[in-house]
């Protein structure tokens, strides 16, 4: 790890709350995606029911 001298505590952080932001965009894109996949999931059972009457 490079010698970062007096700015390690402040790059350090920043490092963790990019980290922090990453993580957290990667949670939100799964959580989307299972409630659109049910999303769909819904409407598909709809359509064919739907289609049945």
């Amino acid at each position: 790890m490079p010698d970062l001298g007096k700015y390690a505590d402040t790059v350090l952080a920043a490092y963790c709350l990019s980290i922090l932001c990453l993580l957290a965009l990667v949670g939100l894109s799964l959580w989307q995606g299972r409630k659109m996949k049910q999303a769909l999931a819904r409407a598909e059972v709809a359509a064919r029911v739907g289609s049945e009457a």
